[in-house]
């Protein structure tokens, strides 16, 4: 299948990667251009423009990097909906604003064009190992056809509903991650303070009731120090503050969502905000 991808960061170049690793033919489009530079060694054609990206493409992917950067790739004259062929798939793998994906994918089927919300979670790590968890939103038979896509990036593939669904699930799934990073942290700063081997403390926890991919993966990543973005702060808090604001909207209280919140927008103001989210531990060590 030919496919435009569009934004080439920590998670989208490994991605893309993986579709050609399937045998796909891919066009790419980034602001970055020398990001792309892999890829086009590797036989990827790029493109300084959407317009130009997206033509004769039979599926359109975009992973960047803010809801109004999906704003500007989707509805800007000369984005995508300008620009895709009729009966192409376009699919967003951003994690966004469900009700702005909502808006895009009407737009889209006026259009011709056949629109899914598929956000994914895993970070660089699964994007590398394309076991990516996938939450897909948009009509049954455009999943369908876009599963082999999926299936070249990522291990657990599900269709949540319709146009939103996979973006609410991504709510859902990063409210679960801030409660999980924070937990991680005081468990290690605990460990410190009680002057435990904080690998050996690990190590056995991580195999019992608390065990969590967060602990086997960031956990360790505190413990060494290793504070490189296989996910960034910046982007967790425009996670977060969707999640924040939906739950608004529906009347909820939700408390650990708020603290995390909280804490990672001191980070940034901290000037923290290109760290890994595994980063948190520093603010526990402030005190």
């Amino acid at each position: 299948m030919t496919i435009a991808f569009i934004g080439i960061g920590v998670m989208g170049i490994s991605m893309a990667r993986n579709l050609m690793k399937q045998g796909h033919s891919l066009r790419v489009y980034t602001r970055t251009a020398p990001k792309a530079a892999p890829l086009v060694s590797e036989g990827a054609q790029q493109f300084d423009n959407i317009r130009d990206c997206v033509q004769g493409a039979e599926a359109v992917i975009t992973m960047v990097g803010f809801p109004r950067d999906v704003e500007q790739v989707y509805l800007h004259e000369g984005g995508i909906l300008d620009s895709a062929p009729k009966g192409a798939l376009v699919i967003d793998m951003t994690t966004t604003s469900p009700r702005l994906w909502e808006g895009i994918a009407k737009k889209a089927r006026e259009k011709g064009l056949r629109p899914l919300d598929a956000p994914v979670s895993g970070g660089d790590t699964g994007a590398r190992a394309g076991t990516l968890a996938i939450m897909a939103g948009g009509l049954e038979e455009d999943f369908k056809a876009a599963y082999p896509l999926f299936e070249a990036m990522g291990k657990t593939i599900i269709l949540e509903g319709g146009d939103g669904a996979g973006q609410h699930t991504k709510m859902a799934n990063q409210i679960a991650i801030a409660g999980c990073v924070a937990s991680v942290a005081e468990a290690i700063r605990y460990g410190e303070a009680a002057g435990l081997d904080l690998t050996l403390m690990l190590d056995t926890i991580s195999t019992g009731a608390a065990g969590s991919w967060q602990m086997r993966n960031n956990g360790r990543k505190m413990i060494s120090g290793d504070k490189a973005p296989g996910f960034f702060i910046k982007h967790f808090i425009k996670d977060l503050a969707i999640a924040q604001e939906e739950g608004k909207q529906r009347e909820l209280n939700l408390p650990i969502l708020k603290k995390t919140l909280k804490m990672y927008k001191k980070m940034e103001e901290e000037g923290k905000g290109d760290l890994g989210t595994q980063a948190l531990i520093d603010l526990y060590r402030e005190g």
